[in-house]
């Protein structure tokens, strides 16, 4: 716990980074879709991008892995001045894509030994490593199945073993849980946990709040705009608005009736509640709303502590006008 509260107190020191960013700008024609972002990743963290579709987060880490080129800005990845130095980072980056990437008529070890190859290993050093792999993957009795005949969990699985075959420095992962089950999210978690103890730097793109809470560190992304950068804790402990919650009956009109008052940034339902956002400036929310006439004195009102979803609203001021607004298990688009 010492080590990752020393890497999160903050350094100036370059080499401290696997990552290191400044004003990185991507234009696609009249479209911007990465604007200005300036970016550091301490070594042996687990950073994340937290956005909906369309956010920019694919594009950033295109520029980061030097697949793309950038419009403006400077970008330094492990050492390597990108995209002049791009070729040289190949070996010491993995990149796991959000699609799943390997050859659906090959089975679990010939995909294996295919990537194995391209990375330059030997046929000992294959041996050693894909062995470990499988152990470590769970993907020993899946073999000699072919990539098409798994499970969405199992292709994870061989993603993730695929892009970490050469022991990378730094890994990738473009929203890499978007087509799996909860619980093989969760496990594949705790094997990113292990490669970032083991010494890997991760950068993981998400929409999910629940895994964005994970990180060490994350950015929030709307519209190719870094909205917030900090600790997931930090987030929530400094962000712009207060949370009241409400209990009672006709959710639904006190809802549409408090989101039209100019200190109210969003509303939303979340079972038998109202999650209500309220501008940090005023002194008193839960009185605030208890004064509006869609309010009894029978309903109960209760400030409680920020989720990062409520982060995430703030900081990007949307607004969530159904029932099916995002929770520790569901995304934001």
């Amino acid at each position: 716990m010492s080590r990752l509260n020393n890497k999160l107190s903050g350094t100036d020191n370059v080499n401290d980074y696997a990552i290191s960013a400044t004003q990185l700008t991507r234009n696609f024609s009249n479209l911007t879709a990465v604007s200005a972002l300036d970016l550091q990743v301490e070594k042996q963290t687990i950073y994340g991008f937290l956005g909906p579709n369309g956010s920019g987060k694919t594009t950033a880490i295109r520029l980061l892995t030097g697949l793309l080129k950038p419009s403006s800005g400077e970008v330094n990845i492990l050492g390597c001045n990108l995209p002049k130095e791009a070729q040289n980072l190949r070996m010491k980056i993995g990149y796991m894509t959000q699609k799943f990437s390997l050859y659906d008529d090959l089975t679990v070890k010939e995909n294996l030994q295919f990537v194995s190859k391209i990375y330059g290993l030997t046929p000992n050093e294959q041996k050693a490593r894909l062995s470990e792999l499988l152990s470590v993957h769970q993907l020993t009795q899946q073999s000699n199945q072919f990539a098409d005949s798994m499970s969405g969990g199992q292709k994870q699985r061989l993603a993730l073993a695929a892009s970490v075959i050469h022991k990378p420095k730094l890994l990738f992962l473009d929203e890499p849980t978007s087509a799996v089950d909860p619980q093989n999210r969760r496990e594949f978690w705790e094997q990113l946990f292990d490669l970032c103890d083991q010494g890997t730097t991760i950068l993981v793109s998400t929409h999910y709040m629940d895994e964005a809470e994970r990180c060490h560190k994350l950015a929030i992304l709307e519209n190719g705009i870094k909205r917030a950068d900090d600790t997931p804790q930090n987030l929530m402990d400094n962000m712009a608005a207060q949370i009241v919650e409400i209990g009672a009956k006709d959710l639904r009109h006190i809802k549409d009736q408090l989101i039209q008052l100019p200190q109210v940034v969003s509303a939303a339902q979340l079972g038998t509640h109202l999650r209500v956002l309220v501008n940090k400036a005023e002194d008193d929310p839960v009185a605030l709303l208890q004064q509006q006439p869609c309010l009894h004195t029978s309903d109960k009102l209760a400030l409680v502590r920020p989720s990062l979803e409520d982060v995430f609203v703030s900081c990007t001021n949307q607004k969530i006008t159904d029932d099916s607004s995002t929770t520790s298990q569901g995304g934001i688009g």
